[in-house]
């Protein structure tokens, strides 16, 4: 983290929510590079011929993020949940777009280079995910937190129990309910 503590980003945090230019300009270098990484690991599952790089959205959603002033970060893992979620509604959004019929969505498409892990190998496939992650979410919000921070930031289930203020225990039970949850909604629309 460059030299701040936990405790100092989150102090940062709430001060850039809070509209204080300094502390949004010193925010984002402390946090650019895990930033980058949580963006390149969402990016990595996301349909082929993606035009949006992972710096342009880790762009998108600090700005998302940081001016809104109804904000308040509880730790740094609230706001990397936070990043996650505003990034996967970007590239939502922009699966979205890419399916409209002024964008070709209409057109057969072929992909040249599918994923080995076979996931959101479409637009279509990345908005099935979508919604079963919405759909998870109306049954347990905390459960999809999980799914963001272990399937698309890589944290680490000990990791995540921290970030989330839970045991881990109690991340285990979550991420094996998770993934026969989306694993059935994935494969129900398939068919």
């Amino acid at each position: 983290m460059e030299g701040a503590s936990p405790h100092q980003v989150t102090m940062i945090l709430n001060a850039a929510a809070g509209g204080d230019q300094d502390s949004s300009a010193r925010l984002l270098p402390i946090l650019y590079s895990e930033l980058r990484r949580l963006a390149r690991s969402l990016m990595a599952n996301t349909p082929s011929g993606n035009t949006l790089q992972a710096t342009a959205l880790v762009h998108e959603a600090y700005l998302r993020l940081v001016p809104d002033k109804e904000l308040s970060w509880n730790s740094r893992g609230h706001f990397f949940g936070a990043a996650a979620q505003a990034m996967r509604r970007i590239l939502v959004e922009q699966a979205r777009r890419k399916k409209s019929g002024k964008h070709g969505g209409d057109q057969d498409r072929i992909d040249i280079d599918v994923d080995s892990l076979g996931l959101a190998s479409s637009p279509g496939d990345f908005l099935d995910l979508d919604r079963a992650l919405d759909e998870l979410g109306q049954l347990d919000e905390r459960i999809v937190n999980v799914v963001l921070m272990r399937f698309l930031t890589g944290l680490t289930i000990e990791e995540t129990a921290v970030a989330l203020g839970v045991s881990a225990t109690t991340v285990q039970g979550d991420w094996r309910f998770a993934r026969a949850f989306l694993y059935k909604r994935l494969h129900d629309s398939a068919s």
